[in-house]
């Protein structure tokens, strides 16, 4: 029995992953080592990538629902923080986009605008 060596395997299996590749670098053993090293690099910096551009899309849509009440982005991020209330961004951009009335509740919640007769009140379990 034949017994293949094990760098045909492993370039096999380098040149199986860096195949759609444009030229040498689909066919080429080195060629092909470097660029899935490149292309690595490039995946993981993309990953970091997508996480900072999805935080300012939450950041702006939060930015702009506050905005209909006449507060800044900053200033109800400053009285979540002084009245304790521990929503993320994703959530809150969530909240925002589809449920406007929660949203109101927590912006009122934040004692940064008033509005009478209302008082917002938790029911814990």
């Amino acid at each position: 029995m034949r017994v293949k060596s094990i760098s045909a395997r492993r370039h096999r299996k380098m040149l199986s992953r860096a195949r759609g590749f444009k030229q040498a670098r689909s066919s080429r053993i080195q060629v092909a080592k470097e660029a899935l090293l490149h292309a690595g690099a490039y995946a993981y910096h993309g990953r970091k990538l997508k996480k900072r551009n999805l935080r300012t899309l939450w950041i702006t849509r939060i930015s702009a629902a506050v905005k209909s009440y006449g507060v800044s982005y900053n200033k109800f991020i400053a009285a979540l923080k002084k009245e304790k209330i521990e929503i993320d961004r994703k959530i809150l951009s969530d909240i925002a986009a589809k449920d406007s009335e929660t949203f109101k509740k927590i912006v009122l919640a934040t004692g940064v605008i008033k509005e009478a007769g209302f008082s917002f009140t938790t029911t814990e379990k």
